[in-house]
């Protein structure tokens, strides 16, 4: 078992003797497999870890107490065996989810095995399966608890090492090369598993309103060092309230931050629209700051509001991103399309570059690039993933980035 493997069994899974998470232990001979079930897992809620075979089997199920083994079919009978023999012997009481062809001699030999060496099997996951088969095929073990109500406390989320960004891509209209990517923030909650940030953003008021934003900059540009190390530079953005630009120290000390070196294009801090309208000249005054600093703004959310941006006596900001609102099924939707047309047209006067949000359909795509935008992001191009899956996703295949699930 490698080192990576073993690193993602280090996460705490109880509070005092309350188990609070489900884990699983995912047993395959081939990598690959081992790390793409492992991301499939840990997006639903479980904390996992991995080996190759029975030798590592026994290690992870003593110091780790699974409830889940995950096993892809053993092309050894031997080693399918040992691995049976081995839960059985050391009366594992967690179930087993099989992985193979659903109706082949070797599924059928090693439900056979597993009953008589008294193991609970969950009904087999035929091959190839879905994000949604692997769902139903763990469902019963899926925490049933719903989120959490009152919203999470961010202290205790940031000292937990609850958060963590994940990115969605950029695309180029025109040519469909990945143009860099998002970071939205996540909080991976131990007993509710992921949980959207409306339950845990706090307001300006709030006192770790500092913390959060502070978190969400520094993970953007740990993220963008271990890109680089695996494939090449990203331009990244991040959502930031506005309030963070009152604050003159916050930010000098985000300019401060930026990294020296060659390959970093500088890093774009997307500010909603409806709050930069109420803030419009602390929004240029620091625009004007930061791009000495390498760090732009951008308008986020732009809709019907375009108005309030027109004859500004300064426009130092280097994208507009279109309100999904505006651009999910515009094909078809004339006084959609018309608003765009109009942002577009405030981009073009401004030379400001522009995103079409929420492309999720072909049509989307097809109606942004006759609009003439430049950047499209939407579920088309893939869902949000974190930092170490997007790392390896196709960011040089436009081809690659259209088919991702």
């Amino acid at each position: 078992m490698s080192v990576t493997d073993l690193a993602a069994c280090d996460a705490v899974t109880t509070f005092g003797q309350r188990r609070i998470a489900p884990r699983a232990c995912i047993i395959d001979a081939k990598r690959h497999i081992r790390t793409f079930l492992g991301e499939a897992l840990d997006e639903l809620g479980f904390i996992t870890c991995a080996g190759a075979g029975a030798d590592d089997l026994r290690t992870l199920v003593d110091t780790h107490l699974p409830d889940l083994v995950v096993l892809g079919l053993p092309k050894d009978g031997i080693e399918a065996d040992d691995i049976f023999r081995s839960l059985g012997a050391g009366r594992y009481d967690g179930q087993v989810l099989l992985i193979g062809p659903k109706d082949s001699h070797v599924m059928t030999a090693m439900r056979q095995l597993g009953d008589e060496c008294g193991v609970a099997l969950l009904p087999p996951l035929a091959t190839p399966f879905s994000a949604e088969g692997l769902r139903a095929g763990v469902a019963t073990l899926l925490p049933q608890q719903a989120p959490p109500s009152p919203a999470v406390d961010v202290a205790e989320a940031l000292k937990a090492g609850w958060l963590e960004l994940w990115y969605q891509h950029k695309i180029d209209v025109r040519t469909l090369a990945p143009r860099g990517a998002e970071a939205s923030i996540r909080l991976r909650h131990p007993a509710w598993g992921v949980v959207p940030p409306a339950t845990f953003i706090p307001d300006d008021a709030d006192p770790q309103f500092r913390s959060l934003s502070d978190f969400v900059v520094g993970r953007a540009l740990d993220d963008w060092h271990y890109f680089i190390d695996r494939r090449g530079p990203v331009e990244l953005s991040v959502n930031l309230p506005i309030g963070v630009l009152e604050d003159r120290d916050a930010v000098s000390q985000l300019c401060r931050r930026m990294p020296d070196h060659p390959a970093f294009a500088g890093l774009i801090v997307e500010i909603k629209a409806s709050e930069m309208i109420d803030n419009i000249d602390l929004a240029i005054d620091a625009a004007r700051r930061m791009r000495f600093h390498n760090i732009a703004l951008a308008i986020d959310d732009l809709g019907t509001d375009w108005p309030c941006f027109l004859d500004l006596p300064s426009f130092p900001f280097v994208e507009i991103k279109v309100d999904r609102a505006f651009v999910t099924g515009c094909a078809d939707d004339r006084l959609k399309q018309a608003v765009c047309r109009r942002i577009l047209s405030l981009a073009g006067g401004m030379g400001a570059r522009t995103v079409a949000k929420g492309v999720e359909t072909r049509s989307d795509l097809l109606a942004a690039h006759a609009l003439g935008f430049d950047l499209a992001q939407g579920h088309l191009f893939g869902k949000p993933a974190n930092a170490r899956k997007f790392a390896r996703a196709a960011l040089a295949s436009p081809a690659g980035v259209l088919q991702q699930p």
